[in-house]
């Protein structure tokens, strides 16, 4: 025996109760459990719930690592403070709309957090954990998105350069945020100095055409010096050879060997077992003091290969 709440008697009267008692006698005797569908929808995934499955058992299963922490910054900014508590199966396009369009002044991100959510709608399909293959993603509008490529001339190259050669060497300004409080700074001699991996990590960025992640990650075992090669066992692309120029084979000839890594970590305990994290403070200090805001590293890739194109290669 099963009991069902039918409802308040504050809010039904005694005839109305008796009616919708009929109502469910005759499904039970029909075959049908009334309280089914209420555990159903009890049990039923959220898309909290749904997002962690989708990230551990496809993404990180059969993703590179840096791909998951990309949709995973995603899922969590965007997706799960607007969709969270929601049972996935209830999700509708509506609300995916409703999301888009309050990102709309990030058009990339928006786009891309439209096609992440669809990715993972139709993971719980194929996993059998939405029972239908409509997935609430499609059918949306994307934002147009202007290309955000940028090359960089000789000029800017060369003041590139130079910002790079005084940051390692006298060091540069360092800009004091006016909102902060800054008593505690020294009142002369404001300057940073670059370090000589981070330095030669942003020369081989622009001689070489690597994505940052190969850069960083690189290590000695992969450096052939004698032939002028990068052997990389892995990379967005799979496994990898980059051919070194004379400038890039000088930068890595010349660099202090520092643990595995090419490029050392600056944590002081951790050279020998990560990577570098990022270039975020050499790099926005560098572009800065070079005029060069808004530029971004990977704009340094599609430099190199600018490069070349115009060289006939």
């Amino acid at each position: 025996k099963k009991r069902v709440t039918m409802g308040s008697v504050k809010r039904m009267t005694a005839s109305q109760a008796r009616a919708l008692a009929e109502r469910l006698r005759a499904r039970v005797n029909a075959g049908e459990d009334p309280q089914a569908q209420k555990a159903k929808q009890r049990d039923a995934l959220t898309v909290d719930e749904l997002a962690d499955l989708f990230l551990a058992d496809h993404i990180g299963a059969k993703r590179k690592a840096g791909t998951k922490i990309s949709y995973d910054g995603v899922i969590r900014a965007w997706v799960i403070p607007s969709l969270g508590a929601k049972k996935a199966k209830d999700v509708k396009r509506a609300d995916i709309a409703r999301l888009h369009l309050e990102m709309k002044n990030r058009p990339s991100q928006a786009n891309r957090t439209v096609a992440i959510i669809g990715s993972m709608f139709s993971f719980a399909y194929r996993r059998g954990l939405v029972e239908t293959d409509h997935n609430p993603a499609r059918g949306i509008d994307k934002f147009p998105e202007k290309g955000r490529e940028r090359f960089l001339s000789s000029e800017e190259l060369e003041r590139l350069g130079a910002a790079i050669r005084e940051a390692e060497t006298v060091g540069i300004p360092w800009r004091i945020d006016s909102t902060k409080k800054t008593k505690h700074l020294r009142k002369e001699n404001r300057e940073t100095v670059l370090g000589e991996h981070a330095a030669a990590a942003i020369r081989l960025l622009i001689f070489t055409g690597a994505r940052l992640r190969e850069i960083l990650h690189l290590e000695w075992e992969h450096v052939d010096l004698e032939r002028g090669l990068l052997m990389l066992p892995d990379s967005k692309t799979g496994k990898k050879t980059i051919v070194l120029n004379a400038p890039a084979l000088t930068i890595l000839s010349g660099l202090t060997r520092i643990g595995r890594y090419v490029i050392a970590s600056d944590s002081a305990g951790e050279k020998d077992e990560k990577p570098r994290a990022d270039l975020k403070r050499p790099w926005a200090a560098l572009t800065r003091h070079a005029g060069l805001d808004g530029l971004r590293i990977h704009d340094l890739r599609h430099n190199f290969a600018a490069s070349g194109a115009g060289g006939g290669m």
